[in-house]
């Protein structure tokens, strides 16, 4: 719960100091602007209110790992869903006009995690999972996306270390074995999603190590 608070926080912050040229950067995400990345942002934050008054008594299927699909294949932003984000982040023209829309929605998103019992049920996308586990799942959200905001704005601050020693766990659970120590917890993530391919010598290093291309 406190790792949400700490990405969500520090993920908003990083995006409200933001220049507005540099919403028309390149993000670290396939075929998406900083624009595009934070228009996802708040539609990432209106989905953490739906869940979170969207109770369910069924038994959870899922946690904060299973929560996410993985897929054989780095991303390429052709998804129908990834063009439409594209479409709606040009409309809003001036950024200050996401920078507002994320800070409103985002800080009712953030209050809302912090009120939620931690144990009550939610669900969301046919899953069912306890609300301390639908958090802790929006925790590699945060900090795989504050990634993805510095990729091509080096000025912007890394997240958390806490936030990204977690993701690496989380990464490792679901690749089944743990990347090699002499990768920092951001190698590991870049290179463990398709972010970026492995050098020669990290791809040595990784031996018959699967890399699962989590989609977030």
């Amino acid at each position: 719960m406190d790792l949400f608070s700490l990405s969500w926080t520090k993920l908003r912050d990083a995006v409200q100091k933001l220049p507005g040229e540099d919403f028309a950067a390149p993000s670290g995400c396939a075929g998406w602007l900083v624009r595009d990345l934070v228009c996802h942002l708040v539609i990432d934050a209106q989905d953490v209110l739906i869940t979170l008054v969207s109770p369910s008594d069924a038994e959870p299927t899922h946690d904060a790992v299973t929560y996410w699909s993985v897929s054989h294949t780095p991303p390429t932003g052709q998804d129908p869903l990834d063009a439409l984000i594209v479409r709606l982040a040009a409309a809003y023209e001036d950024p200050e006009l996401l920078k507002f829309h994320l800070s409103d929605v985002g800080e009712a998103a953030g209050r809302a995690a912090i009120l939620a019992d931690p144990a009550a049920g939610v669900g969301t996308q046919g899953m069912a999972l306890t609300v301390e586990s639908y958090l802790g799942a929006y925790v590699w959200e945060w900090t795989l996306h504050h990634l993805d905001l510095r990729a091509h704005l080096p000025h912007v601050p890394e997240p958390p270390a806490e936030t990204l020693t977690r993701c690496r766990e989380i990464l490792e659970t679901i690749a089944g074995s743990a990347f090699p120590t002499s990768f920092s917890d951001t190698d590991a993530l870049l290179v463990g999603t398709g972010r970026r391919a492995p050098t020669e010598a990290e791809r040595a290093e990784l031996g018959d190590l699967e890399i699962p291309f989590v989609l977030g």
